[in-house]
């Protein structure tokens, strides 16, 4: 995704004809970012040899599935739904992991009847369900379970998920206690230690801690795992202020880790591999003035793309065209739908902007459209994959009868 020439291009496309095609708002996404961030995450980790789950809640697009299968990765899965998805798409069943706090007993028993490699259990009374299931399907199913190591990830505290105060896994004393319960099951194998701490993680740090937190507890419990899942929640860089993730520091703690512990390690990225992969194509409807502001109206909305009302995230926003003349306005870019939280970004200094220009939301591949709703009843925007010049729709624009 570059300018050419002062003109916005997804590989061979011009973002211009693309919302004259499709209409806007409009997903696009490039295939030559999903292929990229995928061989960039599996060669930083080679040494390492991980089984990739891409986590699905990030993007749950069939036709994007696929093509990430088509490139090697598993899926980490949170619903039914997005297990039905998944294997749909092809993914291999022994490279799907279940993961939540919540699955009910219908998706229990569909997650075992699927043969999947584990399912990630964040409770005893989970497990003992699982059991309950297990021996009326009279299989011996594989778990893992998922600790809460008491870390802060440093992130939102809307997306920390391994704090003590957090709904997730399970503490010490907890996990010690149902491992213990479990060992002579004929119908439960514990084969993996779990463990999430958060989302959009920019410091190796917490990441360093949790695998020291991990260390203790393997040292005290004399337990022998398979598996170590890792979880996911690798960020990447929104505002384009430099910050990233420093993979490399993260990789020597693992590789110090099972020096130690001889384990097969699970990665579940969803955000460091489709994060940048999407836009948002949009359309100035108006410009509005008062007092205090000059709103920039748009026809994409929190419906569309929720992150900036939920958690106040950041999104850039950039011209399709480039025409080099600064307005000396501060512009507030906001959708069109009937809450004061409907709004994206603020910018001190933007170039001149007029009605009916296609403006570009960015960074919104991950938790975009997964997150989208109907609210006011707006209809869901298309969806499309851009290869070189093709163009396909993965997902067409809802229509009202769609949702009345």
């Amino acid at each position: 995704m570059q300018y050419i020439n002062n003109k916005f291009y997804i590989e061979k496309k011009s973002v211009k004809s693309l919302a004259e095609k499709f209409n806007t708002p409009l997903y696009c996404y490039s295939f030559k970012n999903l292929k990229t961030n995928i061989q960039n995450f599996k060669k930083t980790f080679k040494s390492i040899s991980p089984l990739i789950c891409f986590s699905v809640k990030s993007n749950s697009n069939v036709y994007l599935l696929k093509e990430i299968k088509k490139l090697g990765l598993g899926a980490d899965v949170v619903s039914k739904g997005e297990l039905f998805a998944s294997l749909k798409a092809g993914i291999n069943k022994n490279k799907i992991v279940f993961s939540g706090v919540g699955k009910t007993e219908e998706e229990i028993e569909y997650a075992i009847r699927k043969n999947i490699l584990l399912i990630n259990s964040e409770s005893l009374s989970e497990v003992l369900k699982i059991e309950e299931i297990a021996k009326k399907e009279n299989k011996l199913v594989n778990i893992g379970l998922r600790l809460n190591p008491d870390t802060d990830a440093k992130t939102l505290k809307q997306i920390s998920t391994g704090k003590s105060e957090n709904k997730f896994g399970v503490d010490e004393k907890t996990f010690i206690k149902i491992i213990n319960l479990m060992k002579k099951s004929k119908f439960i194998r514990i084969k993996c230690l779990s463990v999430h701490i958060g989302s959009q993680i920019l410091n190796h740090k917490p990441y360093e801690k949790m695998l020291g937190v991990l260390d203790k507890l393997l040292k005290r419990l004399k337990y022998k795992f398979d598996i170590i899942d890792l979880g996911g929640g690798m960020g990447i860089n929104y505002e384009k202020n430099n910050r990233k993730l420093n993979y490399n520091e993260y990789k020597k703690s693992i590789i110090k880790f099972r020096r130690k512990h001889n384990c097969k390690i699970i990665f579940e990225p969803g955000r460091s591999i489709i994060g940048n992969v999407g836009i948002i194509l949009t359309k100035v409807i108006y410009l509005k003035h008062n007092k205090s502001k000059n709103f920039v109206i748009l026809d994409v909305a929190m419906n569309d793309l929720i992150r900036p009302a939920l958690y106040n995230a950041k999104h850039r926003i950039i011209p399709s065209i480039k025409n080099n003349s600064m307005s000396k306005k501060v512009l507030e870019f906001v959708g069109p739908i009937c809450e004061t939280t409907d709004k994206f970004l603020t910018e001190k200094k933007y170039q001149n902007i007029k009605e009916n220009d296609i403006m570009i939301v960015c960074d919104t591949g991950a938790y975009g459209f997964s997150l989208s709703s109907n609210y006011n009843l707006r209809v869901k925007p298309a969806e499309i994959l851009i290869k070189g010049n093709k163009v396909q729709i993965i997902r067409k624009r809802q229509k009202i009868v769609d949702i009345i």
